[in-house]
């Protein structure tokens, strides 16, 4: 049997979640509460596992009335822009496992195949660190122009 860590157990629960609904509202307190785990450790997942190069973009409202919204990006072959999200989120700067991230969702929704997912990944990673800014910055610009070309040729 595969033995899980709780972030991976509240991963798992929260995707199922999105399964069934394109969008969830959740209250960071009680979703601590039904895994017997602090506040923080629910952030974590959030922060870590539901970000846009993984597909998902995270609202949130602080307070007692407060939520986190999670919402699945969807991204469509046929539309003009693969992902008007991503380029504005990554124009800072792109770790190459965030570059790899989004690679897998645009294989996921059928964009690119599995083979240029790889041949892009292996152009990615630069120089293997991906410490640098000027170096996560390139990788923006280049993930950039990946999403551009493919745009792109949808058109054509």
């Amino acid at each position: 049997m595969e033995n899980k860590n709780m972030s991976d157990i509240i991963e798992d629960y929260l995707k199922e979640l999105l399964q069934n609904e394109d969008i969830i509202e959740i209250k960071r307190a009680e979703i601590a509460n039904q895994f017997n785990c602090v506040p923080s450790q629910i952030n974590y997942v959030i922060n870590t596992r539901f970000t846009v190069p993984k597909g998902y973009r995270v609202e949130s409202k602080r307070g007692g009335g407060g939520y986190i919204r999670i919402v699945k990006v969807k991204l469509i072959k046929y539309k003009t822009r693969i992902c008007e999200e991503i380029p504005d989120m990554i124009s800072n700067g792109l770790t190459d496992s965030d570059a790899f991230a989004i690679l897998n969702e645009l294989q996921d929704n059928d964009i690119i195949t599995v083979r240029e997912k790889y041949l892009l990944n292996s152009a990615f990673k630069l120089t293997g660190i991906s410490r640098s800014e000027e170096e996560k910055l390139l990788r923006a610009n280049m993930m950039i122009d990946v999403l551009e070309r493919l745009t792109y040729e949808e058109q054509e």
